[in-house]
């Protein structure tokens, strides 16, 4: 599923967050019935847990902390400490590079779809998955499959129900800083991890509103959203054709989908990891070009066949 901080920021439309409440209710209603006893979330960060001074392409947490930014959940968050070990290590057994923390910081990416399934963010056990989508350079998409396949196959060998989450947008450009145009300040922010104080934050949120409101007015120079792209995506996850992903470029995401359409990496990896039991069913299925959020917002939930 997607992620936004505006969905708790005020600008959206009520009807545009009442229709992304309902498919999310949907998909609360699908977890629910499942009833997971582990949760194991793949989801990126927005240079508020990783930082230029250390970045990983991936990393498996042993214990996570979120963040609490936009209104989420601030705090510990429920990490089998043993059990993430034992993934990170069949992980680099396959053959996977993946880093370990044992004090990860989580933003919105990780929490806000926690929040959103369970109604809170430690209500179940989690097993958090970190996947570089924003700082370049990136690796090859095919890496984010074969990450998603070894995390399956350790998942293969628990007598546990899992449920599987890649937390990500599809097209969206959002005004995230950049190693190469930062300003000195954020610079630093974005490469030692100088903590924000509470007026930068409330500063970071107040412009983030005013971005959306003028990309939903037309009158921003970011890079429109790509519904075309979107459901050419939506296609390959739901007919399990994930392996298609593997020739698209980095350069080509981002011209289709923009800057922030990498974290498409998120879904490759989390259905990679459910494709690891055999062909897989998607059924909630739901797909928004929300403008007020800047991004191509989408659900889907999937079975074992």
């Amino acid at each position: 599923m997607s992620h936004s901080p505006l969905l708790n920021l005020p600008g959206p439309s009520r009807g545009l967050l009442d229709e992304i409440e309902g498919a999310i209710a949907d998909a609360r209603k699908f977890v629910e019935g499942y009833d997971p006893e582990l949760v194991v979330i793949f989801s990126p960060d927005h240079y508020n847990g990783f930082f230029y001074r250390a970045m990983p392409p991936f990393c498996i947490g042993t214990r996570a902390t979120g963040v609490g930014d936009y209104g989420t959940h601030a705090g510990p968050l429920n990490v089998p400490e043993d059990l993430a070990t034992d993934c990170a290590t069949a992980v680099l057994a396959a053959g996977v590079d993946v880093a370990v923390s044992a004090s990860m910081d989580v933003d919105h990416g990780t929490v806000q779809p926690l929040e959103k399934l369970f109604g809170n963010a430690t209500a179940h056990p989690v097993i958090p998955i970190f996947v570089n989508a924003i700082a370049v350079p990136l690796g090859p998409l095919h890496r984010c499959r074969a990450l998603g396949a070894a995390v399956g196959a350790f998942l293969a060998g628990l007598d546990k129900r899992v449920l599987v989450v890649g937390s990500g947008g599809l097209s969206h450009s959002p005004p995230v800083p950049t190693l190469a145009t930062a300003a000195p300040a954020v610079r630093e922010r974005i490469v030692d991890g100088r903590p924000m104080t509470a007026e930068q934050r409330q500063a970071r949120q107040a412009a983030v509103i005013e971005a959306a409101k003028s990309f939903a007015e037309g009158e921003s120079e970011l890079q429109p959203l790509n519904p075309v792209w979107d459901h050419r995506f939506l296609e390959i996850v739901d007919e399990g054709r994930l392996s298609e992903v593997d020739q698209w470029s980095n350069s080509f995401v981002v011209y289709e989908g923009g800057s922030s359409a990498q974290e498409i990496r998120t879904w490759v990896a989390a259905f990679a990891a459910l494709e690891t039991a055999g062909p897989y069913q998607t059924t909630v299925r739901f797909y928004k070009p929300a403008a007020e959020l800047i991004a191509g917002f989408a659900i889907r939930t999937a079975v074992s066949k």
